[in-house]
């Protein structure tokens, strides 16, 4: 598997990363089927396997649940294996999205997420947008703390998961790291803000580029996932893909669909 730089900093990123949102929370998530969270032994067994496919970038966030904490205590020593990227901006509380763009509340959030890690910095930091991606990125304070953070080690890269293609576009506008986009043969909305990233040398993430589990009608010989990470890739811009499957099979599966992708692709 392909790794690409994580831009600004001295870190490669494998084309998929490792999402964590079933690690610590199944409520008000909007999968396909229900499914019980992973017990830890469970979980180590799917970080053992996605490194063997030669995943080394993990993503996690407040927002969901209890994932940075049980990534906290499962990593343990093995910390340096892997790349992290986590968020701040939303928190999960009593069931329900909380969201506080605010200076203090993201130093606050960030330095909670090293605590909970066990962690001396996390490789990136996004903000992880309600939606109000303009309001965020130019009159919340957001963007100037980040930017402190990012010169005192706590995060190596920082960025923001938009959910506009101003807001991505402001984002690098604005000088940020990278953007987290949704971008899948079935919503290409965004793909300027992939062309805008490719100008500017941002990295960007890709989330919901397996439809969450939601695939349209394909055709009877076609493997939807194939089909999904190869249109992605194709864009020059695309960094890593964030899959978020606890299910090993599928791991495996979509890991041999992006080494058969990668085949086809020209080199970097």
């Amino acid at each position: 598997m392909r790794q690409r730089p994580l831009a600004q900093t001295s870190f490669t990123v494998s084309s998929l990363g490792l999402g964590t949102v079933k690690l610590g929370r199944n409520q008000q998530v909007k999968y396909p089927k229900d499914f019980d969270l992973p017990t830890d032994a469970e979980f180590l067994s799917l970080l053992d396997l996605a490194q063997q496919q030669g995943i080394n970038f993990l993503d996690t966030a407040p927002a969901y649940g209890t994932s940075e904490e049980r990534l906290g205590k499962l990593l343990g020593s093995r910390r340096e294996d892997w790349v992290i990227m986590s968020k701040a901006g939303e928190d999960f509380v009593d069931g329900e999205s909380v969201f506080d763009f605010s200076p203090s509340a993201i130093r606050e959030s960030v330095e909670r997420s090293l605590r909970r890690l066990d962690t001396d910095r996390v490789e990136c930091l996004l903000l992880h947008s309600d939606g109000n991606d303009l309001e965020i990125l130019n009159h919340s304070g957001a963007v100037e703390e980040l930017f402190a953070l990012k010169e005192e080690g706590k995060i190596l890269a920082h960025g923001i998961s938009t959910k506009t293609v101003s807001g991505g576009q402001r984002a690098i506008e604005l000088g940020l790291d990278s953007v987290m986009v949704t971008y899948n043969p079935w919503h290409t909305e965004e793909e300027a803000v992939l062309d805008t990233a490719e100008e500017s040398g941002t990295s960007v993430f890709l989330k919901k580029s397996l439809g969450s589990g939601w695939f349209g009608k394909e055709e009877p010989d076609e493997d939807p996932v194939e089909k999904s990470l190869r249109f992605v890739f194709s864009h020059p811009a695309a960094t890593s893909a964030i899959i978020g499957t606890i299910n090993p099979k599928h791991l495996v599966e979509n890991c041999e669909a992006i080494k058969r992708v990668e085949t086809a692709l020209p080199e970097a």
